[in-house]
């Protein structure tokens, strides 16, 4: 936060470029921040209030999914605010900043293989999609 209070205040002498520079690394720890954040609340739903053990196959895709939403959106983020910064600092290392781009497009396409191979345990087990769907519905 003091990071982008420094980037916005009219009274700091910092050029455009500086003031752009320091936004862009607020929005990464706030990123970051986030990241964190959403990864408890994930295992403290998931483990403290529905008391459930990551063992079913339910329970694994939803934990996983949560899970790797929150990792992807925080990569093309970061590959965002990777790639404003060294356009305008150093350029060749660009292909660095693309790598975490492509590291998050992988992670997407294989998640999407791992739900469409995992339908299959979904009808193997209604019985456990049903209960989860009930503990949804007694947490909201």
């Amino acid at each position: 936060m003091v990071e982008l209070w420094h980037a916005i205040n009219p009274t700091e002498d910092l050029t455009m470029r500086d003031r752009f520079n320091s936004i862009l690394e607020s929005i990464g720890l706030l990123t970051i921040a986030v990241v964190a954040l959403e990864l408890g609340q994930t295992i403290r739903e998931e483990e403290v209030q529905r008391q459930a053990h990551v063992s079913g196959p339910t329970r694994v895709r939803r934990f996983l999914s949560r899970f790797l939403v929150v990792i992807i959106v925080a990569l093309s983020i970061e590959c965002l605010v990777s790639v404003f910064e060294l356009a305008h600092k150093n350029a060749s290392q660009l292909p660095q900043a693309a790598s975490i781009g492509i590291a998050a497009a992988v992670l997407l396409a294989a998640w999407g293989v791992f739900i469409k191979l995992n339908k299959s345990a979904e009808e193997l087990e209604p019985e456990a999609m049903e209960k989860t769907k009930q503990e949804d519905q007694k947490l909201e």
